[in-house]
């Protein structure tokens, strides 16, 4: 059974940080890219980051570029967002994927598997 795992997620003030996990199982993982990506209310699921199969490529975007980190363990089957000074535009509903290839790309389209997500909230 595939299974992306989304955790860390909570509410903080503005400026603050949190560490967003995503723990995967049942799938190949350390050959694969892996993304993040977020949906505000009322809004469309955009891109935030993401990290090709060996770690050794990062895209971001560019809301978010300078305040978060994407890092990837192969060994733990595990993919982090790492969010510093968080705005209230950062307030969504966070969810991980994984590629279906070794690049790790800013396309829903080139996902094939998604979690559930995890609410982050960020108030003013």
């Amino acid at each position: 059974q595939v299974q992306l795992v989304e955790s860390g997620g909570g509410l903080v003030q503005t400026g603050g940080s949190l560490r967003l996990s995503c723990a995967t199982s049942g799938l190949t993982f350390s050959l694969y890219g892996m993304g993040w990506f977020r949906q505000a209310p009322g809004k469309e699921r955009v891109f935030v980051a993401a990290i090709n199969w060996s770690g050794g490529t990062i895209i971001y975007a560019d809301s978010v570029k300078g305040r978060i980190a994407i890092s990837r363990d192969n060994a733990k089957k595990t993919v982090y967002l790492q969010m510093n000074n968080l705005l209230p535009e950062d307030t969504a509903v966070y969810y991980c994927a994984r590629s279906r290839t070794t690049i790790g790309s800013d396309k829903q389209e080139d996902y094939g598997y998604w979690g559930q997500g995890t609410q982050v909230t960020v108030s003013s």
